[in-house]
């Protein structure tokens, strides 16, 4: 499964880096190892939305389920995001990302913490 990570380099930036979460066989099934979550949250961010340069609150993963998304990174690359896809925010320090809710329509996500 494709996933998008996003964390913290040496320089301070924050970097993309695509990662594949391979899945294992079960009972005529596939699923990836399971991991541990501390809770689970839902937002909604109207068309327009910005965040300006933030870090990650936690290591956690962030599910676009409606909408669009664009994480900027201070050197000026952007990626949006769709419904369906996954980014595994781990840029818990250093100048950090942009969130803007792009298109027109609310960009509705799920965030569920990962706990280490």
């Amino acid at each position: 499964m494709q996933v998008v990570r996003i964390y913290s380099g040496d320089d301070g930036e924050s970097h993309f880096e695509e990662i594949d979460l391979p899945y294992e066989a079960i009972s005529g099934a596939e699923r990836t190892a399971l991991q541990s979550a501390s809770s689970i949250h839902f937002r909604r961010y109207q068309p327009g939305n910005f965040l300006d340069f933030h870090v990650a609150p936690r290591r956690q993963y962030v599910i676009t389920l409606a909408g669009q998304a664009e994480i900027g990174l201070g050197d000026g690359t952007k990626r949006i995001f769709n419904a369906g896809d996954v980014l595994l925010a781990d840029d818990l320090t250093g100048r950090g990302h942009t969130t803007a809710a792009v298109g027109d329509s609310p960009r509705v996500s799920i965030a569920i913490p990962l706990e280490d």
